[in-house]
């Protein structure tokens, strides 16, 4: 009953050994990857890869949208538009301010995908480094309710918020050693919480790639700090993937 909803095992480097990281997931528990694209050519390849397991994300991913001239950025949109009926989300989307050159042309950006995004009725996941206050506050003036923040770093108070306002948050395998994603899965209701990799990246091991068998690991390491039994951890969090991804 284990869920990954947001992992890049579309990208390259999982080429050489998808099947094997598949098979590993499924014998892990997993049941269901969510495969995440940032543009056309990568979202492609997310909807190639769908199967019983992997459901697809499309994405416009903030650093590499921003390079878009008005041409090719609706041309993206088109293309998440003409396969709405393949996808169960669209993500990642964000603001990422790891250089502020392009603040204002993320924003205006952003607002625009929000506002396709809410006429597509899809759930959101949402990219937000060094951005999670302008992210929260545009998503708070629209009307999506199922959002998830992926990887989320921003204060507590932030995070309050986001529960506050009925959306969730994502908590990869590093909490087996980030003392932030520790306090976050303390004071988070499990109603509110998802698990992710963002495989090949934030592994819970220094010298191996990411992969969705070891969400694993972030469950047992919520199970220990919400004192839960591990199968009740994962019931919730499936319960949670349902009721936000699930076509109803």
């Amino acid at each position: 009953m284990i869920v990954d909803i947001h992992s890049h095992i579309n990208y390259d480097i999982f080429d050489e050994n998808r099947d094997e990281v598949i098979e590993r997931a499924k014998k892990a528990g997993v049941v269901k990857i969510l495969a995440s694209g940032s543009l056309k050519e990568a979202n492609q390849k997310v909807l190639l890869l769908k199967n019983e397991i992997i459901s697809a994300s499309l994405g416009l991913y903030p650093l590499e949208v921003i390079e878009l001239n008005e041409d090719q950025l609706q041309e993206n949109l088109d293309f998440i538009k003409k396969n709405k009926n393949k996808v169960t989300a669209i993500g990642e989307i964000g603001l990422d301010f790891v250089s502020r050159e392009y603040e204002k042309e993320q924003i205006k950006i952003f607002q625009r995908i929000l506002e396709f995004s809410e006429k597509l009725k899809k759930p959101i996941v949402l990219h937000t480094r060094k951005a999670e206050k302008e992210v929260i506050e545009m998503l708070e003036t629209m009307k999506i309710k199922n959002a998830v923040f992926h990887c989320f770093t921003g204060n507590f108070k932030l995070v309050n918020k986001i529960v506050d306002n009925g959306w969730s948050l994502s908590i990869p395998p590093i909490i087996t050693y980030s003392e932030h994603f520790q306090i976050m899965a303390d004071r988070v209701s499990i109603n509110n919480i998802l698990t992710e990799t963002d495989a090949p990246y934030l592994s819970p091991f220094k010298d191996k790639i990411n992969e969705p068998s070891y969400i694993t690991y972030t469950i047992n390491k919520i199970s220990e700090i919400k004192k839960m039994d591990k199968l009740e951890v994962e019931k919730n969090i499936f319960m949670n993937f349902q009721k936000i991804f699930v076509k109803k």
